[in-house]
């Protein structure tokens, strides 16, 4: 990092957690609680080693995203999902008053924070994705999620996914896939808010697979993923 830059992780599908409060919107839709839709299998695991290697903050939530999506505006069509989707706005009003602004709030004002000490945040926002879609197998391992348009994004995701290459040269390393980097999410939002050279914002995106897998195989992703993180982040010439 250069002298200046502070570097922030979150997570905002950490956990599949249901409150007790709106456990019974559930009672039909429970088998999804495990599934991709309704976390982010591995993000929090990840986000927790990158940030205590780097001595990074994090900021975590580990509700469903079926209760609501941390990771979606408010007002977009997939912030709900069709266990809250049809619920009174009032009661919608309230889930996002605790569920989902906490959260935000906390990662928005650190961010600004930061940006008004005069640092440049480099924020990491883990996430996971499922192998499979609809039928079609995703081809990638590791992937990395940001806006082509502003140049700190391309630049540090190029540089740790180059480490990363170097550490484990069989892995499928992409860029913007399986979603588009630029699309609605929190590093969006945080986009809007503050200039290029004051945020910078990357989507870190692992494939499930090795989450199911376990073990030593998916130990060693976290550990080369993390250090690949870290080469990225030290100064030039190091």
């Amino acid at each position: 990092m250069n002298p200046g830059d502070v570097l922030i992780i979150t997570c905002e599908h950490g956990g599949h957690e249901v409150p007790a409060d709106y456990a019974p919107l559930f009672a039909d839709h429970e088998a999804l609680l495990e599934t991709h839709r309704g976390w982010d299998p591995g993000a929090l695991e990840l986000a927790q080693q990158m940030a205590q290697a780097l001595d990074a903050p994090l900021f975590a939530a580990t509700t469903t995203r079926l209760l609501i999506d941390l990771n979606r505006s408010i007002g977009h069509r997939q912030l709900h999902s069709e266990a809250t989707r049809s619920l009174a706005r009032s009661t919608r009003s309230d889930i996002a008053a605790r569920y989902y602004r906490p959260h935000r709030d906390a990662v928005e004002t650190e961010v600004a924070r930061r940006i008004a000490a005069g640092q440049r945040v480099l924020h990491v926002a883990s996430h996971s994705f499922t192998p499979e879609l609809h039928g079609v197998v995703r081809q990638a391992d590791v992937a990395w999620l940001y806006d082509p348009r502003r140049a700190g994004e391309g630049v540090l995701a190029s540089r740790w996914l180059g480490a990363l290459k170097q550490r484990r040269p069989e892995l499928k390393l992409r860029r913007n896939y399986p979603y588009e980097g630029k699309g609605d999410g929190l590093t969006a939002l945080l986009r809007k808010r503050h200039a290029p050279e004051q945020y910078v914002g990357i989507e870190l995106e692992v494939n499930q697979r090795f989450v199911i897998e376990g073990g030593v195989a998916w130990a060693a992703l976290r550990a080369d993923i993390t250090q690949a993180l870290a080469d990225a982040l030290a100064p030039a010439g190091r």
